[in-house]
């Protein structure tokens, strides 16, 4: 009996400590586009590889909600459906994650954009 009450007791202190350290109102412009700029704009701008490949440019708010040749990359308020993050996060082939071929992002970074997107992926 004391376990059945102390399981779903740990579990809800676990998650009210992660949402309490997890980012708050991220900046698309002071968060979002500096991780953009640094991991993904060198291929996914006009006349780049990627972009020739996917449609895509993450240089602007307004490109990247956009989309590509494939559709919407951004999914306002739904991190988990969203394929900016499902490519970043690594839940889809490994041929396809993103930044191809190079180092995965940092998990803050990934924090970052799964927060921005659920908070409903905003240009501020």
């Amino acid at each position: 009996m004391r376990n059945s009450v102390l399981v779903p007791l740990v579990m809800a202190t676990g998650a009210v400590l992660a949402i309490g350290c997890a980012p708050k109102n991220v900046s698309f412009s002071k968060e979002v586009q500096p991780i953009l700029a640094q991991n993904c704009s060198e291929c996914h701008a006009p006349g780049k590889q990627g972009f020739e490949a996917s449609g895509l440019d993450t240089t602007s708010h307004a490109a990247l909600m956009k989309g590509g040749k494939f559709g919407a990359i951004v999914k306002p308020g739904d991190a988990f459906t969203s394929a900016l993050n499902m490519l970043v996060e690594g839940r889809v082939d490994k041929s396809i994650r993103m930044p191809h071929g190079r180092k995965k992002l940092s998990d803050d970074e990934i924090a970052i954009l799964k927060t921005w997107v659920n908070e409903g992926a905003k240009n501020n």
